[in-house]
């Protein structure tokens, strides 16, 4: 796996303070995307023990939330298997700390992935800029919903998404 950025104390994307990986890697290639840099999946740094000490030194911190994956997209295939074991790494280590997935997948296509089983928040779907709202909390377009994963789980039909709580309009 490979990555671009390492942010911290993030507020933008996920609920509470959070520490950001962005990976490289993404097919969706979104028209308007706001970070088209990070498709390239040749691109960015390689994912190594220093950059995992970074992210672990944010999550030791009481006020961190938790983790987000975004990037690219972590479930573009070059980085699934990475993603999914540094996300049952996570939960382990920091089992109070929540993991919010960004993916231009929809969630019909992800549900059934067992990284779901450690993933409590996803954002699906596509950017689409022509239904772009700056006012959308936590995506960036009307298409893209925010979903509580465990308690979708736990619905007898996982198709249909619970969404999160706060999933409405700053």
């Amino acid at each position: 796996m490979r990555y671009h950025n390492i942010t911290k104390d993030d507020m933008l994307n996920g609920d509470g303070l959070r520490v950001v990986l962005w990976v490289a890697g993404c097919s969706h290639c979104c028209k308007e995307c706001h970070n088209p840099i990070t498709w390239d999946p040749d691109g960015g740094i390689p994912f190594d023990e220093a950059a995992k000490q970074e992210i672990f030194e944010q999550l030791d911190k009481d006020y961190i939330s938790g983790i987000t994956f975004s990037g690219g997209d972590p479930l573009y295939p070059g980085n699934r298997m990475d993603v999914r074991s540094f996300m049952a790494e996570i939960k382990e280590k920091y089992p109070d700390k929540t993991i919010w997935l960004y993916t231009g997948d929809s969630w019909e296509t992800i549900y059934n992935d067992p990284m779901m089983e450690l993933v409590d928040v996803v954002v699906d779907g596509e950017f689409h800029v022509e239904e772009k709202d700056p006012k959308l909390l936590w995506k960036g377009s009307k298409n893209q919903r925010v979903i509580d994963v465990q308690e979708t789980l736990r619905q007898p039909k996982p198709w249909e998404p619970v969404l999160h709580c706060a999933d409405y309009e700053a």
